[in-house]
């Protein structure tokens, strides 16, 4: 049997809500969505019951695209089958990885930098407010 009389075969067993679901799967979940909303539009006891079910199975919540990209970062690091290729990217993303760390690092002690001037200009007007407040006490007095 070739997949796609397989695949009609499978279908055509199941009932008409596993096939909707199916179909609604293959779509994606933008589908799934569109559904719901057409549900409250025109029925609305049906868009809430889809929205309920989306909820319950985890359609709603799914992750499918940062598994997609992760299965994309996983096939970047695959040999190529071109050794010379290989050697090339991997020593560029070893590169672009120091200079990225660098870079880092370079943020890190920039922030560093700018809390303690910040930290010391406070110190500063801090001390002047005191010593203010400490000639006004003896202008008083006097």
């Amino acid at each position: 049997m070739t997949p796609v009389a397989t695949a009609t075969t499978q279908t055509s067993q199941l009932g008409w809500f596993s096939r909707a679901e199916a179909w609604l799967d293959n779509k994606g979940k933008g589908a799934w969505i569109a559904a719901m909303v057409l549900g409250f539009i025109f029925v609305w006891p049906v868009g809430l019951a889809l929205l309920l079910y989306m909820i319950w199975s985890k359609r709603m919540f799914s992750k499918s695209r940062s598994v997609s990209c992760g299965r994309r970062r996983m096939h970047t690091m695959t040999s190529t089958g071109n050794s010379a290729f290989d050697s090339y990217r991997d020593e560029m993303i070893r590169r672009l990885e120091d200079e990225q760390k660098s870079f880092e690092e370079f943020l890190q002690r920039l922030r560093e930098a700018k809390d303690k001037s910040e930290f010391d200009q406070f110190m500063d007007e801090r001390e002047k407010k005191a010593k203010d407040e400490a000639e006004e006490a003896v202008k008083e007095d006097a």
